[in-house]
């Protein structure tokens, strides 16, 4: 049995049984160093992922009884075939079939017949599949084409009234993001770095919307380098590194980030503050916080301060006393798609129609840490106008004495970048009267 196919199928198991995120059942099955090709077991993986809905939508095409009715196993087994023999141009037929047949006869006891079966009839009927009828159900088509829930595509239909960027977008989503690291200037220059991984073997292009952001190619020689451990790098898309920028702390500032966990902007902001001055992370998740500890002192950061918090209600003893405080909320995570691709799969829930009110919720009580003349930035990873615009529309019309300074909405079709939503806001100095 191939290695990297049974790699990738537990991964896949992970994500359908145990609802993991693809990028964390990656890691925790630590399957580098016992794969002949992590690529291949990565794009399977993500592949089948991306195409759900499709390869979904052909084995009910195939298979007189349809895709619901499966056991788990044969329904993923089956989408790892279909995958290959639809989308892998360099895996031949009769390997694709072969191998997925292996897969089966191991985690598919007696279903291994049925599998093949079902694979050769793919091979011969597939050029008879159609999608459904553009025509009479836009919506439909989009989302099986492209895989997506259809209120995700409803809503952005509506928000952009363009169908064409819409699709652009959905395509977008489904494209595999660059590996992005960020340079940690407190260790490293960034010319110097890029001297050191181009000596491994690897091809480096700098980022276009932040300094010290490198885009790797050959990056999985990166992962477990000596570099990673020595703290000269971290991994993080350009677009969150952005946040960093735009909050543009100061040396000897006082920084709140209230929703800090994994905690890649708290330790951007930090190397941006030189080390000086003082950043307090928290988070509702007293565990998460490890992770933020854990990074700092892989990157030699001794600034950060971590706390548990709800970030919903207001702590009394950091009213204005802080520089800069950055909200980065709980969001729908629309723009991380091309990382994520079971994000697409959420169905629309009162908890997901609630977040708006949570976000901004989150944000009047931060905003209270802001001193006189202070910063603060609103920030997403997420595509909508009513988790962006609208909540900090709703924040500034209830707080007149913050003004708008900048917002950005990065988008992935267009910026190459994860979809990000950026805003930022001043608080008013205090009005000193003048006596006649």
């Amino acid at each position: 049995m191939d290695v990297n196919r049974k790699a990738a199928y537990f991964v896949l198991l992970d994500v359908e049984v145990k609802k993991s995120y693809s990028n964390i059942a990656l890691n925790n099955r630590k399957f580098r160093g016992k794969l002949t090709s992590p690529a291949f077991a990565v794009e399977l993986v993500y592949g089948v992922l991306e195409n759900k809905m499709l390869l979904d939508y052909i084995i009910d095409q195939i298979v007189p009884t349809g895709s619901e009715k499966m056991k788990e196993s044969d329904r993923i087994v089956l989408r790892m075939g279909i995958y290959q023999l639809e989308f892998m141009n360099s895996v031949p037929e009769y390997a694709a079939v072969n191998e997925t047949v292996e897969l089966a006869k191991r985690f598919c006891k007696g279903r291994e017949g049925f599998i093949n079966a079902s694979l050769r009839t793919y091979i011969r009927e597939k050029d008879g599949i159609n999608l459904p009828d553009r025509g009479g159900n836009e919506v439909g088509y989009l989302s099986i084409k492209y895989s997506y829930e259809p209120w995700i595509i409803e809503m952005w239909l509506e928000q952009y009234s363009d169908k064409e960027f819409v699709e652009e977008l959905l395509k977008a989503g489904n494209c595999r993001p660059g590996f992005v690291i960020r340079t940690n200037w407190l260790r490293i220059m960034r010319d110097d770095l890029i001297k050191r991984i181009e000596a491994v073997g690897c091809t480096v292009e700098k980022g276009k919307l932040y300094d010290d952001a490198l885009y790797v190619q050959n990056a999985h020689m990166l992962i477990d380098s000596k570099m990673f451990k020595q703290g000269l790098f971290s991994i993080q898309d350009e677009a969150s590194m952005l946040v960093a920028a735009v909050l543009d702390p100061q040396s000897g500032d006082v920084v709140i980030d209230v929703c800090a966990a994994p905690g890649g902007k708290t330790m951007a902001l930090a190397e941006r503050m030189n080390n000086k001055g003082r950043i307090i992370a928290s988070d509702i998740y007293i565990r998460k916080l490890g992770l933020i500890n854990k990074e700092a002192q892989r990157l030699g950061i001794k600034i950060v301060e971590t706390k548990t918090w709800d970030a919903t209600k207001v702590d009394p003893a950091m009213v204005e006393k802080a520089d800069r405080v950055l909200v980065d909320a709980p969001c729908s995570g629309l723009g991380v798609i091309r990382r994520k691709p079971e994000i697409k799969y959420k169905k629309k829930t009162p908890e997901m129609d609630n977040l708006p009110a949570k976000q901004l919720h989150i944000l009047s009580a931060s905003s209270r840490y802001v001193k006189p003349g202070g910063v603060l930035v609103y920030s997403t990873c997420t595509i909508n106008s009513d988790e962006n615009q609208k909540v900090t529309a709703e924040f500034l019309k209830n707080n007149p004495s913050f003004t708008k300074e900048d917002v950005i909405q990065l988008m992935p079709n267009v910026n190459g970048t994860d979809g990000f939503f950026i805003c930022k806001m001043k608080k008013a100095e205090p009005t000193i009267g003048i006596n006649v």
